[in-house]
């Protein structure tokens, strides 16, 4: 049981880790990951012939506000998953109760990142934006891989533990 308990500390701990590295480097190589939000928001690498470039957003004031909302987001995200991991591995040994309150910030933090990608990149960036259309910048297979990954973490977190047994406290 405890094993698991720090299992789920971990899981947290590499998305929190993860996340962080993503919010860095968005924040120190500013330019080129902007570049693949101003490509998408303004939708000039999608078919040509499709018919939903009226979505496209081309004033870069509100280029530079989204990507800005994305580091937000990534960095919100590292926080309260390095927040999360700690609380979980300050309670590996506690009974349960205690154990299972201390899920909350991995929870937020997962869900967050989860909404993210899933909502954020693949929802409006692929589906409203036709990023998917676009061979140069489409990041929708890199969301769905953080998606999935995110996904598998939040679900073992939120599983329930139990009462740690004598053997399992060793």
């Amino acid at each position: 049981m405890i094993a698991i308990r720090a299992a789920k500390a971990a899981l947290v701990a590499a998305v929190a880790l993860f996340v962080t590295l993503v919010a860095f480097g968005n924040l120190t190589d500013y330019n080129t990951n902007f570049a693949f939000v101003q490509h998408v928001l303004s939708m000039d690498t999608i078919f040509s012939f499709s018919t939903i470039k009226y979505r496209a957003i081309t004033d870069p004031a509100l280029h530079h506000a989204a990507y800005a909302a994305i580091i937000a987001a990534e960095a919100l995200t590292a926080l309260l998953c390095w927040v999360g991991a700690a609380m979980l591995v300050r309670s590996l040994r506690a009974d349960a109760g205690t154990f299972n309150r201390a899920k909350t910030f991995a929870v937020l933090g997962l869900t967050l990142g989860f909404l993210l990608w899933q909502v954020g990149f693949m929802s409006i960036g692929g589906e409203w934006f036709g990023m998917w259309q676009s061979q140069q910048w489409n990041g929708v297979p890199s969301a769905f891989r953080f998606v999935m990954t995110i996904v598998a973490v939040l679900i073992l977190v939120a599983l329930p533990d139990q009462e740690l047994g004598r053997s399992d406290s060793v």
